[in-house]
């Protein structure tokens, strides 16, 4: 996400002159303008697609793509589909040698080199890694951290020099993690923060010794009942252990683990698996638990926030005064207003003689209005403990007032203010000694002392909207300025624990940055921000969640010593991934650390082979920017972050208006000057890295209708091949459709003819049809144009609901897409996210678990290398060292080296040009 203040900023640039002495206001006014236009980029932003306005519907849109792929055409995943699919990836044999990790080395989100036009270097979130998603520590130091797709790491030093404790469980998504009363470790599996990601969980696990051991499969509490659903919250009375999921509200005992789940209330049980409405449209939405507290003076009194953020009849406060056995929708009183209850967090006082709820807005999402400052409705303060009366203590004028410190204040309708993704980023915490002390996490981090009288911005969005903000042109690194800010958090608040007493309490939060701590009652400055934060993310948690990646070597080793260093006899090479709010990550051979060159969300990346300083790098929506220079401005450049006419980085995004959140955009594997990208429409240019505007693409064609995009792409030779869906889910008034098309190019007459395949019949089976699930992948045998794969996302049937899901993964035509063959054999049911076909005619399969292999000549899969955590492989991408390397959503950027029967062959050509892959 992405904030625009305008107005705000003006206001703080004499600040600068104030504190800065005779420097000009200029930078300042730069920086205006680029935040005007919507050009200074972290996270989801509108530039894109439709401007400003855009940015929580961009979100919601991406995490509407994950989704679709792996739901689609129902929308429901049956339990026990990922363990099922873990045994059997378990039951494969190992072919080749062991992954190594290119990413486990601190991620400088700030480095002062790599700050051109289109990078937030020196926004102020320093170190950072993927999103955390839940947090625990004992106070003694052990501090625990969930990534939302990385699994559980342990630190015994406060935090920072992290251990992965839970890579041997067949699913890292993490959903939340608390510790028992006992000092045994809970880990909820099923990240939730979506609201309507269905799948991804294979249930609860308990550490009972989380100092030393490691989470095992052993270790799940109860059987299959919690498979493939998501889990907001971990709670315990004395006796019971209790959680808040997509599916309702479970409970069970602090014993006999193995024994079942028992599901003590869900609002619609029509709609869950089994029941005769589950295949309902929106059949995922209607038993949403966000939060389940337990009243600390009465254990027999339990509170639950139930509902879609959308919002639905169901939707509201409930609560139970037996222990859970019944459950009641309640009618709040004072000032919270019933109807409106979305995404909402409960948290008490220590003593339980308060209560606060903070509370997203329903009203809003569909209020139709175009443009929304936010979507919270407010905070809200219970002074006797009891669901109301409730007294409103925070708005999201109040959080962003300038009084506070907030990067938000939205002045005049312009920009944003607090909350513009309360249906995703939230957390709430009471001081444990101070009743009146209040934490709050939405985008930024609040705190306050009385109740909600006062309000600071302990952690502010960025540091670009303040005085003490000043960029390199006015202040040199190398000069030491006393007024510069202090460090903040990365953005999107959403996981909160507070440990220890006294002086020695600390705040610990989790967010799309990683995590950070402070002294619980730590200092702040005159603005009201925290001037403690420590980034706990030093290189061993490596959480970072890709979408793409991509290699080219180190081609000005000893002219740019920025580029680091490396065994000279070796192929050096530089790797440039995109990944979910983190930007464009680039990682250098021999260096400390990796280092950020492009802001906001980084999609597709194309690296070339050659030369890995030349690079596109998406944004979202297919916006693209290209650069020679690994966005590295140098010294000529001293204002490039600033002014775009001295900017080594280049806009050339083409005029596509409807794309996939992440779009897919690919080089001929044959001549990397040639391009296709991939929205509504394909796109072809011939000017390689030289392209120096959008206007140059041409459309070589364009899919029928505008709710229609490409989701795939790949390009060889004359060939090319790309899969497309619209609608791509069920949800509307109109099914999910999928489909293919095959594009040859004439040299002679440098034109395209593009045509629609039918993915009918398959030709080794008499009843099976070709899925009607999400394409994920797209490959062409490099010696053969005509032979063509497509990989499938989602599960099979067996787990589905939804019209033609069928059975198979991946498919094979050897007559340029007339016919179609299911060369999935022994394949894990599990969701395809890419197919590489390489050199020697051997298949690489990335998966929602790892990644499989084929080799030449076989008809059946193996698991390609050891070591690689169980996690999901978004993108595979040849490098030009004979590696291949994979892209992960949750645990960063990996490679291992291709089996020896096709690395003889990748010297002299490949499946695509090293560091760029099938799509």
């Amino acid at each position: 996400m992405v904030v625009a203040v305008v107005a705000s900023l003006a206001a703080v640039a004499g600040g600068l002159l104030a504190t800065g002495g005779t420097h000009s206001a200029s930078p300042h006014a730069q920086l205006l303008s680029k935040l005007a236009s919507n050009e200074l980029r972290h996270g989801s932003q509108g530039t894109a697609n439709g401007g400003p306005g855009g940015e929580s519907a961009e979100l919601m849109a991406a995490m509407q793509q994950f989704d679709n792929a792996r739901t689609a055409p129902g929308g429901i995943v049956a339990a026990g589909g990922y363990t099922d699919a873990y045994n059997s990836l378990q039951g494969l044999t190992t072919t080749g040698g062991a992954w190594s990790e290119v990413t486990n080395k601190p991620y400088d989100a700030d480095d002062p080199d790599y700050r051109d036009f289109y990078s937030n270097s020196s926004g102020g979130s320093g170190n950072v890694t993927g999103r955390i998603t839940g947090l625990a520590a004992d106070g003694t130091g052990y501090v625990y951290a969930a990534g939302a797709n990385g699994g559980v790491w342990r630190s015994s030093t406060g935090g920072g020099n992290w251990t992965p404790i839970a890579d041997a469980l067949p699913s890292l998504s993490s959903g939340d993690l608390e510790l028992a009363s006992d000092g045994s470790l809970w880990y909820a599996t099923g990240e939730a923060n979506t609201g309507g990601t269905s799948y991804a969980g294979t249930g609860v696990y308990r550490l009972a010794d989380p100092k030393t051991g490691a989470f095992s499969p052993t270790d799940r509490v109860g059987g299959e009942e919690l498979e493939s659903t998501t889990i907001n919250s971990i709670r315990f009375t004395n006796d019971t252990a209790w959680i808040a999921t997509l599916r309702g509200i479970y409970s069970h005992p602090l014993s006999d683990y193995g024994s079942p789940w028992t599901r003590k209330f869900a609002p619609n049980e029509d709609y869950l698996p089994g029941g005769p409405n589950a295949g309902a449209q929106n059949a995922a939405y209607k038993n949403i638990v966000n939060d389940l507290v337990v009243d600390p003076s009465n254990s027999n009194h339990l509170l639950a926030a139930v509902g879609w953020r959308s919002g639905d009849s169901y939707n509201g406060f409930y609560e139970s005064t037996d222990g859970g056995d019944t459950w009641n929708k309640i009618n709040p009183t004072g000032g919270l207003d019933g109807t409106d209850v979305g995404y909402a967090n409960f948290a008490y006082s220590n003593d339980g003689k308060k209560l606060y709820v903070i509370n997203q807005s329903p009203k809003k999402i569909n209020s139709g209005a175009r443009i929304q400052n936010t979507y919270l409705d407010g905070i809200y303060e219970s002074d006797n403990g009891l669901v109301g009366p409730w007294n409103r203590i925070a708005s999201a004028d109040k959080l962003g007032a300038t009084s506070t410190g907030s990067a938000l204040n939205a002045v005049n309708g312009q920009g944003y203010s607090p909350g513009i993704q309360a249906w995703y980023n939230q957390f709430i915490a009471v001081d444990p000694a101070n009743d009146d002390h209040v934490v709050v996490g939405l985008e930024e981090v609040y705190q306050t002392y009385d109740a909600g009288s006062h309000w600071q911005t302990i952690g502010p969005y960025w540091n670009f909207t303040f005085g003490c903000w000043g960029p390199d042109s006015l202040y040199p690194p190398d000069i030491a300025q006393p007024n510069r800010c202090p460090q903040t958090t990365h953005s999107d608040q959403h996981a909160v624990t507070i440990a220890g007493t006294g002086k020695s309490a600390t705040l610990y939060v989790g967010n799309d940055g990683g995590a950070y701590s402070r002294p619980l009652n730590g200092k702040v400055n005159a603005n009201g921000n925290a001037t403690d934060w420590k980034s706990l993310n030093d290189g061993t948690m490596d959480a970072l969640q890709y979408y793409y990646v991509g290699a080219g070597k180190l081609a000005d080793n000893g002219t740019r010593p920025d580029l680091g260093t490396g065994d000279s006899a070796a192929v050096q090479v530089l790797v440039s991934g995109g990944m979910q709010d983190n930007g464009g990550s680039l990682i250098r051979p021999g260096a400390p650390k990796m280092v950020s060159n492009f802001g906001g969300d980084g999609g597709d990346v194309l690296v070339d082979p050659e030369n890995g300083c030349n690079i596109v790098q998406e944004y979202v929506y297919l916006t693209m920017e290209v650069t020679k220079t690994c966005a590295n401005p140098g010294p000529d450049h001293p204002n490039a972050f600033l002014d775009l006419s001295q900017s080594t980085t280049v806009d050339i995004s083409p005029p596509d208006i409807n794309a996939q959140f992440i779009a897919p955009f690919t080089a001929n594997d044959k001549n990397i000057d040639q391009w296709v990208a991939a929205g509504n429409s394909l796109w072809y240019q011939d000017k390689g890295f030289d392209i120096t505007s959008g206007s140059q693409w041409k459309n070589i064609y364009k899919l029928p209708s505008a709710a229609e995009t490409f989701t795939a792409v790949t390009y060889s030779g004359n060939s090319l091949l790309a899969t497309w869906c619209g609608p791509c889910s069920n949800s509307g008034s109109a099914p999910f459709t999928r489909g293919a098309v095959f594009g040859t190019f004439d040299p002679a007459s440098e034109t395209w003819t593009v045509k629609p395949l039918t993915l009918g019949p398959l030709t080794n089976s008499s009843t099976e049809q070709f899925p009607n699930r999400y394409l994920q992948g797209a490959a062409i045998n490099p010696n053969d144009s005509s032979d063509l794969f497509i990989g499938v996302n989602g599960f099979s049937r067996r787990y589905t609901e939804g019209p033609g899901a069928g059975i198979g993964h991946v498919f094979e035509s050897k007559d340029s897409g007339a016919t179609w063959t299911d060369i999935s054999a022994n394949i894990p049911d599990v969701p395809v996210n890419d197919v590489v076909s390489l050199a020697d005619g051997g298949l690489a399969v990335a998966t929602d678990l790892g990644v499989v292999y084929r080799a030449p000549g076989s008809t059946t899969w193996t698991r390609l290398g050891s070591g690689l955590p169980t996690t999901t492989v978004m993108d595979l991408s040849v490098g030009p060292d004979g590696n291949l390397y994979a892209g992960t959503h949750g645990r960063g950027i990996w490679r291992v080296a291709i089996p020896a029967s096709t690395t003889s062959t990748t010297t002299t050509t490949t499946s695509t040009p090293p560091g760029k892959k099938n799509k």
